[in-house]
């Protein structure tokens, strides 16, 4: 955990600066890979005793420590000071996107398999789509094409992923998890957040991870927390949640959230679910059939269409 701090440095200063297209791709490439991992990291947690919400919060709440420490050891204490909107708006985005959106995963892991849980989470981009249009924009004909194509992919990997142990309200809170994350990430650019993406990362870290231990205490988790009971393989998914998952993925997210199109942020979506599968594969020996191949082979095929699609928009 001492190693973890200077993760974040990865990204850039707030300079006022346009983005660059190297920055961009490097953030999104974390997205892609490291966060399709942190669905297998989840299920292990949960499966190792952990409660979902206070182990979801705790996860976070560390992070925001260790990025914080960094940041004053780096830039100094004065680096943290925000304006009461841009904590507001901060607050907001880590309800929605951590306590709702991460919350909803983590409780639904209970029962849904990782790799099951990542293609649901390939909903996003659809809800996406869709506050979209009801904003008033008209998306480019082939980001619905290439949208469409990663849907197909993603019903192919669900239909081929045999029998699993998810419980149908398990699969409705996680998609309820989805529209809020969707929800977060369409309007957090106007909710005045820190224009420093790691303050930003760090506020709605703190309040996501305190709402979500509000939560875990008002459902009872503390009385079904027993650390003696806790495996250690959870204890590992746990800091690789931190590390990992939340000070650098959390952190690229909410880098390409103030710096890229929407849409493109929403690929993400359909290549977690193939990491996410990968990784079944290797680790929890889930089987990768033909069918689950074709469905990733589809997958790629639909970013392809929406990168394509969001550079002719932007050139």
């Amino acid at each position: 955990m001492t190693a973890a701090a200077p993760a974040p440095a990865v990204l850039p200063e707030a300079t006022g600066k346009p983005a660059s297209a190297a920055m961009i791709w490097s953030a999104l490439a974390v997205v892609y890979v490291i966060w399709g991992s942190t669905y297998l990291g989840i299920r292990i947690v949960v499966e190792a005793h952990i409660p979902p919400m206070l182990g979801m919060g705790t996860r976070f709440l560390a992070a925001a420590v260790l990025l914080a420490a960094f940041l004053a050891l780096k830039s100094g204490v004065t680096r943290l000071r925000v304006t009461r909107r841009e904590l507001l708006g901060a607050a907001v985005v880590g309800l929605l996107l951590l306590a709702l959106g991460n919350g909803a995963v983590a409780i639904a892991e209970k029962t849904v398999p990782s790799g099951l849980s990542a293609l649901l989470v390939a909903a996003v981009p659809l809800w996406l789509m869709l506050l979209r249009v009801g904003g008033g924009e008209r998306p480019r004909a082939l980001t619905w094409l290439g949208v469409l194509i990663g849907f197909t992919g993603a019903a192919l990997l669900a239909l081929s992923g045999g029998d699993t142990s998810a419980k149908p309200l398990s699969v409705a809170i996680l998609v309820a998890g989805t529209i809020s994350w969707a929800v977060g990430s369409r309007f957090s650019p106007r909710l005045g957040l820190p224009k420093d993406p790691l303050l930003a990362t760090l506020y709605e870290m703190l309040a996501g991870g305190t709402a979500m231990l509000l939560i875990g205490v008002a459902a009872g988790e503390p009385g079904r927390l027993h650390l003696d009971a806790i495996e250690p393989k959870g204890w590992i998914a746990l800091a690789y949640l931190v590390v990992f998952g939340s000070l650098l993925a959390y952190s690229a997210y909410s880098y390409l959230l103030a710096n890229a199109p929407i849409s493109l942020i929403g690929t993400y979506a359909y290549v977690n679910p193939a990491v996410a599968v990968l990784l079944g594969w290797l680790i929890l020996s889930e089987p990768v059939t033909a069918e689950i191949m074709l469905g990733g082979a589809i997958v790629v095929v639909g970013v392809a269409l929406v990168v394509s699609a969001e550079r002719r928009r932007t050139s």
